[in-house]
């Protein structure tokens, strides 16, 4: 008889991993870092537990967007109040914080529950190329 085993806390390790976001697309950026975060690339994924690895993301004011998606794109958010419809444009938002252009890209690339929103905080995004993580020694990871 063939059983399931399901990993414990104690029996995977978590990796950091670095990215450099220079030249790369949004959305395959942000599709692969959502991978590595749910831990897909596992051997032991399970899709209801976190054993993903931490990811940080390195010059995110420079990751490349296709088409006319510089002038296009648009991000919504609403008050809650009449009439408190938010929009913010692509390029006023990477002007403002480019580090939120790739935060919200792998965020509705994650399950939007508790387990989403427990496996976004594995994401460092950092706009320039310096990041204070070095003494978790992270590998880069190719994209």
């Amino acid at each position: 008889m063939q059983k399931t085993t399901i990993l414990k806390t104690d029996q995977y390790e978590r990796r950091w991993h670095v990215v450099d976001a220079s030249g790369k697309t949004l959305g395959r950026l942000a599709s692969t870092v959502a991978a590595v975060l749910r831990g897909k690339r596992k051997p032991g994924y399970t899709p209801f537990m976190d054993i993903g690895d931490f990811v940080i993301v390195v010059n995110a004011g420079r990751v490349h967007v296709t088409g006319k998606k510089r002038e296009d794109k648009t991000y919504w958010r609403h008050t809650g109040y009449p009439g408190g419809l938010i929009k913010t444009k692509y390029k006023d938002a990477m002007a403002k914080d480019p580090t939120f252009v790739i935060r919200h890209a792998v965020k509705g690339m994650l399950p939007h529950n508790r387990l989403g929103r427990r496996l976004l905080k594995k994401l460092k995004v950092y706009a320039g190329p310096d990041h204070p993580h070095k003494a978790q020694k992270p590998e880069p990871l190719d994209i």
